[in-house]
């Protein structure tokens, strides 16, 4: 009896790590689908906020048409904003990495220091992921009210 309570035992913990090594399988696999060239196409937001993302300082609609490059093998990528008009142009390298699958982390790395010295940065939300396509909406308090924002990115160049 004791042997048969110490195998089922056993067997139950081989089934929850084995599960839980596939759904971490499956996060990178994910993960690994952001890699390559990308750009945003879009930024959904309620017009009536002024939003300027990442404290650029420059006006949300800068960002459409921003180039992202993302190397998930190192966690690492840059952002650039072409400039023009009252949008400035400069490129901002990014340490990211998503959590739990759903969850994209990415801060600013300030030139000549390592992530782990700047302890902010930004959370959104991954959606709708494809080989091709992906979103991330970003949650900004204000006045007690969650203004979401979802910017659209488009892949430019093969992985």
């Amino acid at each position: 009896m004791k042997n048969l309570l110490l195998t089922g035992i056993l067997g139950a913990a081989l089934t929850v790590s084995c599960s839980t090594a596939k759904t971490a399988q499956s996060n990178r696999a994910e993960f690994l689908k952001m890699k390559g060239d990308w750009e945003i196409t879009s930024v959904n937001y309620d017009k009536s906020y002024k939003i300027k993302p990442f404290d650029e300082g420059a006006d949300v609609n800068c960002f459409v048409g921003s180039h992202w490059r993302l190397i998930p093998n190192n966690y690492s990528g840059a952002y650039t904003l072409k400039g023009g008009g009252d949008c400035p142009s400069l490129t901002q390298p990014v340490k990211f990495e998503v959590k739990d699958g759903n969850t994209f982390l990415f801060k600013k790395i300030v030139e000549g220091t390592k992530a782990k010295a700047n302890p902010d940065g930004y959370m959104m939300t991954l959606l709708n992921q494809s080989t091709d396509q992906f979103s991330l909406q970003q949650s900004v308090p204000f006045e007690g009210q969650m203004v979401n924002v979802v910017y659209n990115f488009a892949r430019t160049a093969a992985q």
